[in-house]
């Protein structure tokens, strides 16, 4: 696959090799926590793509990252590949372009997510829950907000400057939102934080004791 290098990954990667940064630096680069992944993925998934990732973070298979630019890249056809459901925790930066096409901007991410949706498959959001912007997924297959806010996680390459960039994590309002036009459940809904978190450490919990099974058979 073709690297896209733009002003956009280029600032990135100078800010990765920073040695120290603030906590204002992170931008799009904030992670979704794993026990609230891995619970989403039971409920939705189970996720293969991850669609917005910096190659450290993913916890999926398969992933674009911002040389890939996930917003040229034919999500349909790789599900179609690989399986399962892809995941989204957007950049949500103004939008930029690289010749002619966008790379960031939460407007033209859900309008891809749209085209993908109709092409088949199934893409699940971790939105903020904000219901005013002119980007608010109205059109989604299902909307599903969380009750009780989400704590995003630093990046791996964060390096805190001192000690008031030390990070308890940044909390928002937030909503799963489901593009998949066989959805056939209900189009909006609740869901809980811990219950969402009690189901990310049973799964992983799971994972875990599985593999030590294993490896105690091997």
């Amino acid at each position: 696959m073709a690297e896209v290098v733009n002003s956009y990954v280029q600032a990135l990667r100078e800010l990765k090799a920073k040695p120290a940064h603030n906590l204002k630096q992170i931008g799009d680069e904030w992670c979704t926590p794993e026990e609230i992944f891995w619970g989403i993925s039971v409920l939705y998934g189970p996720f293969t793509l991850d669609l917005f990732s910096d190659a450290q973070n993913s916890q999926c298979p398969h992933f674009y990252c911002a040389e890939d630019n996930a917003l040229v890249q034919d999500w349909a056809a790789k599900l179609q590949q690989v399986g399962g459901a892809a995941f989204a925790n957007p950049p949500y930066s103004r939008p930029t372009q690289h010749k002619g096409q966008y790379l960031t901007g939460v407007k033209h991410i859900i309008n891809h997510a749209m085209a993908m949706r109709d092409k088949g498959g199934r893409y699940v959001f971790l939105l903020k829950a904000a219901t005013s912007e002119i980007w608010w997924p109205e059109q989604a297959d299902h909307i599903a907000f969380i009750r009780g806010r989400i704590g995003f996680d630093v990046p791996a390459w964060f390096v805190p400057e001192n000690e008031k960039q030390v990070s308890t994590g940044a909390f928002f309002a937030a909503a799963i939102v489901v593009f998949d036009k066989r959805w056939t459940g209900a189009s909006t809904g609740y869901v809980k934080r811990d219950d969402l978190i009690a189901q990310g450490k049973a799964f992983l919990a799971q994972v875990k004791w599985l593999a030590e099974r294993k490896g105690r058979a091997a």
